[in-house]
């Protein structure tokens, strides 16, 4: 019998703002390849609910209380999963986000949150999970990125930067781990619609926002969610310090007067 494709059975994984929205995709398409996956995520009622509702479909679902994206405070979250289940093969950093400010507005403390979360983490849990998962043989160490990294955004320069050193450190990392079966991959994530959150979802914002799509809607939780269960796979292995662009195709026209040209809208 050939193997499942993209089958997880027996692998341990972190998975970190796992929650909700990416990241509560990300869980569940991990988990229903088969690994026993680790929620470590700030709001803890959120994760509890969502490793439930796995939990009672059969899969393995563990939720950790986490708020601190330090050094020691990840190799514990790493070291303590590993040493529940017996090793540790996928880490997917997801949690993510900054406090928007203009960059004229913007302060030492909006400007550290933002690299410490999205950039300082990367390189924190990968040192935590290197041992591990040089033990095994296999590792796939994944990061949540954004098209943000490539193009401006107003009010988020600082979102940017993290982002664009989060790309850099895929692609280093990746080289210094090939040869030890572990490979890094990311996510770029472009518009992707949070039902019940967030401005850009509000109807009104939607509609307009979605003209300068090329597929003509905003992503889904589970557009992310399946590219990373790919990049975890055992079938990627011949893919590291990669980057999928996950965005409808928002990036690929100069202009979104090139759209609405296209599609006489």
């Amino acid at each position: 019998m050939p193997q499942k494709p993209f089958d997880l059975g027996g692998k341990v994984a972190i998975v970190t703002g796992g929650g909700r929205g990416i990241g509560a995709a990300i869980v569940t398409r991990l988990a229903g390849a088969g690994a026993a996956v680790v929620i470590a995520n700030r709001t803890q009622d959120v994760a509890e609910t969502l490793a439930r509702e796995l939990a009672a479909d059969g899969l393995t679902v563990h939720c950790v209380p986490f708020d601190r994206f330090d050094r020691n405070s990840l190799r514990v979250l790493v070291d303590r999963t590993a040493g529940r289940y017996g090793r540790l093969d996928i880490v997917v950093h997801n949690a993510g986000g900054c406090p928007w400010s203009s960059i004229e507005d913007l302060d030492e403390a909006k400007l550290d949150e933002a690299l410490a979360l999205n950039l300082n983490a990367s390189f924190w849990l990968a040192q935590a999970a290197i041992p591990h998962m040089r033990a095994n043989g296999f590792g796939r160490i994944l990061v949540t990125s954004s098209v943000s990294a490539r193009f401006a955004m107003g009010g988020g320069a600082h979102y940017s930067a993290a982002k664009a050193g989060v790309n850099a450190f895929i692609r280093a990392a990746a080289f210094e781990l090939a040869r030890d079966g572990i490979t890094v991959n990311g996510v770029e994530a472009g518009f992707i619609a949070k039902p019940g959150r967030g401005t850009m979802s509000a109807p009104e914002n939607r509609a307009s926002l979605e003209r300068f799509i090329p597929v003509g809607r905003m992503g889904t939780a589970d557009d992310v969610g399946y590219a990373m269960l790919y990049l975890a796979s055992v079938e990627a292995k011949y893919i590291t310090g990669q980057t999928i662009v996950v965005d409808g195709g928002a990036t690929l026209p100069e202009t979104g007067f090139a759209v609405e040209r296209q599609w006489g809208l």
